[in-house]
């Protein structure tokens, strides 16, 4: 694993930002140590760790510590660092037709160059581009665009590449894993023939040279290849003053090693064989850990590794292939059956069906045509698409997938306040313990021997007639290695792994871990209208023709007049009446009255369309035959026109916001939650009623502007507690998502409103709150069987090690099997959230 070491880009306030890779840190407890090492150090003002990526990131003052000098921090604290360096800043690439000569491209660099926060800039005159890297805190895309406008070159398209990218995550992890194999396998080969010999000196036949033989193959395991990067951790910790669980480990193994030498002068039982199993067992728990971690972040690699590595686009009538990261928005691509699509974009040409289960776990394909929207690295079925960037790099669908997943995986739950108030003082109080244990065996043995005897009917491994000093060891020795605060410090960020990874494949994104622990007491449910429960469109729903006309006909007539207008409501009446075979006429002398209504000529006959005022000021007959159905189809919050023709009604023509397919069976799977369910909206009282009834809404409030909806949060915040949930998807429900306790926002909707939210539903679906509540509810449950196993595992064997009834062998596995048992539990969850969803 190669080092890094770079100048690290200033933040804001003058702080340097850092960012280290420590493979080792495989819970919160080692998280701990580390943030409370580095802390320690002048001029640090933040700490962040993220156990899933191994990274730990720091905010540093300008005149403070350096990558090199935070490097040897964490490494003073007992754990190798894999790369220390500046947090990556974002790189742009900016398409300049103009740039044509080096001479150009001259006065764009020393323009971009006076930029602050501009790190580097290289310009490609062939290809007409600028590529910028500036720091997290530097200019925007808009300033570097007006930057270079201001040097006299327009900007064609300016976009972030792909800041994103995780895939070194992966090489320091297998490379990781790999070594702790070769450990593995130098101190098992060494520790098998130890346990070949012990097992015939000890029942049949002593073995001559026996104790310097094992001695022998102990000592690289022990001390040298399997022991040593152990030791040095330990020696490193203990010399900083924190205590890591491999001090544990190196006080399990190098007494009864050293202890055991003194066999060749002086008769007594050996303890070589324990020390080398102890370090064997410990270093199979660290590979299995490892290994075990790495399947449960496997849903997240996966989604590093699905986007495609190459794009074919468009250039000067051509097809050219060009690796992804080229992109720029406005591109068009061309995406074959069986392609991945590159980027986020719009289908510009073609129709097709796309595989879009990487975003929305719905393995359904989904038909896309002109002007409909695809996400980058689904998959094209069978059309052949033109499909125009609209996002790359940072800014695509999967890049903002990884980014939330990184920030729930690096979230706090609550209820971790526990297993860290434990882990920060565990390893001291094991240490003590252990001591305790020696002396008391030590001064009081024969007292105690009654407890031997006991265990003695039923473990084979208790000797009531040892020696006092060697049970005085044993106890020490099992007290030592049976402590695993590691056990704890996997409870929670295993399950958010998994959980997060679950959500990932299901198109649910939980960003934060207090979200988790929230959503589990949630009382009440409140919804925004329009766009959450409705489609957020208008669309034709009744037509009601009077005697003597028929639907067609009274459809011809409104179709042709509001095809002249852009009316949401006309583009509703047309595209009705098209899907019902009726296709519009010619119009003339078309003229609009604002929001009342439009009017026309068509095939000689005078139209009117409008609202009844309209319409009687028109002097219009006929109109109390339709009062009834006006009145009816008003009180259902339809929105509605009345056609005339040379003076004459013919007809009524509804238009309303339709519901959501699933919006009433997402309703009714809330309340079977027990949630009360409350519709806030800006729309009129009558429609919002209307639509509250057809779908089974508890409380209703209407007319409510964007900053109302904050005051009914906290209205709502008082009455039921801290207990509210809010769904939204526009930039006016961004606030009130903000607000609730905890805030989710419909994927399809504005990017400020999943900005602001907790959790996001790819899939745009009201169903989803349902599956992101039952599996918030899951992941939690898992996060306290973890600790509560964790916990009483160490509460419990930690006595039966005191008391001399746990041979420091067992010990040794079972602190293993502890880790793993919490990483295995972990991994359940997707059969309880499967179960709870059934």
């Amino acid at each position: 694993m190669g080092k890094e070491f770079a100048p690290a880009p200033e933040g804001q306030g003058g702080q340097r930002l850092y960012e280290l890779v420590v493979p080792g840190m495989g819970s919160d407890h080692c998280a701990g140590i580390i943030t409370k090492t580095l802390r320690r150090l002048e001029g640090i003002s933040d700490v962040s760790t993220n156990l899933a990526s191994h990274r730990v990131s720091v905010s540093a003052d300008r005149d403070g510590p350096d990558a090199d000098a935070l490097k040897r921090a964490v490494e003073g604290a007992g754990y190798d660092v894999a790369s220390a360096k500046g947090a990556e800043g974002t790189t742009y690439k900016i398409s300049v037709p103009g740039m044509g000569s080096d001479h150009c491209a001259g006065i764009i660099r020393s323009t971009l160059e006076r930029e602050e926060g501009v790190r580097e800039i290289t310009t490609n005159v062939a290809g007409h581009s600028v590529t910028v890297v500036t720091a997290p805190e530097g200019p925007t895309e808009a300033a570097l665009k007006k930057s270079v406008e201001g040097a006299g070159y327009d900007v064609a398209a300016i976009s972030r590449q792909d800041d994103a990218d995780r895939s070194g995550d992966s090489a320091i992890e297998e490379a990781y894993l790999q070594q702790a194999w070769r450990r593995l396998w130098i101190a098992a080969v060494p520790t098998t023939l130890i346990m070949l010999l012990m097992i015939p000196h000890m029942f049949w036949q002593p073995v001559p040279g026996y104790l310097a033989i094992i001695a022998v193959l102990a000592f690289p395991v022990v001390f040298l290849f399997g022991g040593a990067a152990t030791h040095k951790a330990s020696w490193r910790s203990l010399k900083n003053g924190t205590f890591n669980m491999d001090v544990l480990i190196s006080m399990g193994s190098l007494p009864p090693y050293v202890i055991g030498l003194v066999g060749f002068v002086y008769p007594m039982t050996s303890f070589i064989e324990m020390a080398a199993t102890i370090m064997t067992f410990h270093l199979v728990g660290r590979y299995l850990e490892a290994k075990a971690k790495g399947k449960a972040s496997e849903a997240i690699r996966r989604l590093l590794t699905m986007g495609a590595k190459t794009a074919r686009v468009e250039r000067d009538g051509e097809e050219v292939e060009i690796p992804v990261k080229e992109l720029a928005p406005g591109d068009i691509m061309v995406v074959r059956p069986g392609d991945k699509v590159p980027t986020d974009g719009e289908v510009v040409d073609g129709e097709s069906h796309l595989d879009e289960s990487i975003a929305t776990g719905e393995s359904i394909p989904v038909y896309k045509s002109t002007g409909d929207t695809v996400i980058g690295a689904t998959i094209n079925k069978e059309g052949r698409l033109r499909v125009k960037a609209t996002r790359v790099g940072g800014d695509t669908f999967l890049a903002q997938v990884v980014k939330l997943i990184d920030e729930a995986q690096g979230s706090r739950v609550p209820i971790q306040e526990f297993a860290d108030r434990m882990t920060g003082r565990f390893v001291p109080l094991v240490l003590i313990i252990a001591l305790g244990s020696f002396l008391v065996w030590l001064l009081a043995a024969d007292s105690l021997r009654p407890i031997l005897e006991w265990g003695a009917g039923f473990l084979p491994w208790v000797d009531p007639a040892a020696a006092t000093p060697v049970l005085a060891i044993l106890a020490a020795i099992a007290v030592l290695v049976i402590a695993c605060p590691c056990a704890l410090g996997l409870a929670t960020p295993t399950a958010l792994m998994v959980g997060s990874g679950i959500g990932a494949e299901r198109g649910i994104l939980i960003r934060s871990g207090e979200a988790i622990q929230t959503f589990k007491d949630i009382k009440v449910m409140v919804l925004d209208k329009t766009g959450t429960i409705t489609r957020g469109e208008p669309k034709l729903t009744e037509t009601v023709a009077a005697s003597g006309v028929s639907e067609s006909e009274l459809l011809e007539l409104a179709a042709a007049v509001e095809n002249a207008s852009e009316h949401p409501i006309a583009r509703a009446i047309v595209d009705g009446a098209r899907e019902r075979g009726v296709k519009p006429g010619a119009v003339s002398d078309f003229r609009s009255t604002g929001a009342r209504g439009v009017s026309g000529t068509v095939a000689g006959k005078a139209v009117l369309i409008g609202n009844r005022r309209l319409l009687e000021e028109n002097g219009v007959q006929g109109l109390d035959a339709l009062d009834q159905n006006l009145h009816d189809l008003e009180g259902k919050g339809r929105t509605v026109v009345i056609v005339a023709r040379d003076g004459h009604a013919c007809g009524i023509v509804a238009v309303a916001d339709t519901l959501k397919d699933e919006s009433v069976a997402a309703i009714k799977a809330m309340h079977q939650q027990g949630l009360h369910i409350v519709m806030i909206t800006g729309d009129n009282e009558r429609a919002a009623k209307a639509v509250a009834r057809e779908v089974g809404i508890d409380e209703v409030r209407a007319g409510v502007l964007p900053e109302g909806k904050v005051d009914a949060i906290r209205e709502l915040q008082k009455k039921y507690g801290n207990h509210v949930a809010m769904v939204g998807d526009g930039i006016n429900d961004a606030a009130a998502l903000k607000q609730a306790n905890v805030g989710i926002a419909i994927g399809a909707g504005a990017d400020v409103a999943i900005e602001a939210a907790d959790v996001t539903l790819v899939r745009g679906e009201l169903s989803g709150v349902v599956d992101a509540m039952l599996l918030s509810r899951a992941t939690f449950r898992k996060i306290v069987e973890n600790l509560l196993w964790a916990s009483g595992y160490n509460a419990a064997a930690i006595p039966i090690a005191a008391a001399g009834l746990l041979h420091p062998m067992i010990g040794v596995v079972a602190m293993t099997v502890s880790s793993l048992s919490v990483i295995g539990n972990s991994m359940l969850l997707r059969r309880r959230y499967d179960k709870e969803r059934r």
